[in-house]
């Protein structure tokens, strides 16, 4: 289906600002009253941008809107890092923010004829579990004031993912119950476990695949999964230090920069 022309203004507004790093002062078009219309901006903005995607990025809606209870939105190749330490940049003038996540690596694709999935047949996809931080910043300063169609319609409000080291024998342990804490510039700014966030990592995991298969959109073996914000999500500006620490024994950094 060709979008129309609503959808289209709304997608050629957030990639030309992404392109040229420019603000945007208010959502650019109707705000969509459906997610299915939001999701037909994320599609044209897609087309539009013609980046490789490497991961998706999963996030709560809260309270739940038709019934659902996550979102997704694309990761760029070039916005994934595995550099500890590394420079991650925001929207000057937009929105700005660093969760702490588990990323899920998916090892094997789905059957793209499946279109549910159990939590065990999710787990059974993946081949890796490692910590990281979640880089959400849009051009749109308020893109997470006004419910969850702004958000998915500027790519869930993905701006970048750094991986951070993998947990060791992940299928033996429970990292729902991990306690998991968020530090900018030294300070602790959040903590919290992911057995509070729905049905924890694995379950978004489940979501992300029966999504996708809605769509039509394929699965490659070796893409991401950013699972959720444990701890919250945490704005942050130009020149802050981020750590996000899991259970005491594994940490990942990045400082924060401007796009």
């Amino acid at each position: 289906m060709e979008p129309n022309s609503d959808t289209s203004q709304i997608a050629r507004a957030f990639v030309e600002a992404r392109r040229t790093a420019s603000a945007l002062p208010a959502f650019p078009g109707a705000i969509p009253s459906h997610l299915d219309a939001a999701y037909a901006v994320q599609d044209a903005a897609l087309t539009l941008y013609a980046k490789p995607v490497a991961g998706w990025k999963v996030g709560r809606i809260n309270p739940p809107v038709e019934g659902i209870d996550r979102l997704a939105g694309p990761i760029f190749a070039d916005q994934i890092q595995s550099h500890d330490g590394i420079a991650m940049p925001i929207f000057a003038g937009g929105f700005g923010a660093a969760e702490a996540e588990f990323l899920l690596r998916i090892g094997q694709a789905p059957d793209p004829a499946q279109l549910s999935f159990s939590l065990d047949e999710a787990l059974a996809l993946i081949d890796a579990v490692h910590v990281g931080i979640e880089i959400a910043s849009s051009p749109f300063a308020g893109i997470n004031d006004h419910g969850p169609t702004v958000t998915i319609s500027d790519f869930g409000n993905n701006n970048g993912l750094v991986v951070g080291a993998a947990v060791d024998d992940w299928r033996d342990i429970d990292l729902n119950r991990w306690p998991v804490a968020l530090h900018i510039n030294g300070a602790q700014i959040g903590t919290g476990i992911a057995a509070d966030m729905l049905d924890g990592p694995f379950g978004a995991a489940r979501f992300l695949f029966e999504h996708l298969a809605a769509r039509g959109i394929a699965i490659t073996p070796g893409q991401w999964i950013s699972t959720g914000a444990v701890t919250g999500v945490h704005p942050v500006a130009i020149g802050d230090r981020v750590e996000a620490r899991f259970d005491g024994r594994l940490s990942v950094h990045c400082t924060i920069n401007a796009q």
